[in-house]
């Protein structure tokens, strides 16, 4: 990992961070897998403050990678009973990837996961995201498709990915 990223834990008080990165990142990830629209959507659904909020009070841990002190991407994630946890999102800006940001990210998930006493660490990807080869090389595999609507109108074509940790 690049010794100038450092992550730590998020807090009420960093939605809007969160929710700035999730603005710049998402045309960048699905531009050219979901419309304009319901990129639009998602990102009210899941990321105003008030979503935001209920996400920190169910328990969905986040974390903030930093860069020479400037925040450039995030992570969320929950436990979900008994099938282990699950990495919620994962998004570093675009023009700073390749810092090892990601990777460090996703390590503090996993040392999350295991402070839980899980050993399963599964995530939902869109099957054209090309994220979806980060995890794979990660160690990641597809487990399962996943189809859902996500309400007016759109829909999500996923994968479910597994790891064990």
């Amino acid at each position: 990992m690049n010794p100038s990223v450092r992550i730590r834990i998020a807090n009420e008080n960093d939605r809007a961070i969160i929710r700035q990165i999730a603005e710049i990142t998402w045309p960048v990830a699905y531009g050219e897998i979901i419309s304009e629209e319901q990129i639009r959507y998602m990102l009210d659904l899941i990321y105003s403050d008030v979503a935001l909020m209920e996400q920190m009070q169910k328990g969905h841990q986040f974390y903030i990678a930093e860069y020479q002190h400037t925040p450039i991407g995030f992570a969320s994630v929950s436990l979900e009973d008994d099938e282990g946890c699950k990495l919620n999102k994962l998004y570093i800006l675009p023009d700073i990837q390749k810092t090892g940001a990601g990777k460090a990210l996703l390590q503090e998930v996993i040392d999350y996961t295991r402070s839980k006493q899980q050993t399963r660490l599964f995530l939902q990807v869109n099957k054209e995201n090309k994220a979806k080869d980060f995890y794979h090389k990660m160690g990641f595999t597809i487990e399962r498709e996943y189809k859902l609507d996500i309400g007016n109108g759109f829909f999500m074509d996923d994968y479910i990915m597994e790891i064990t940790v």
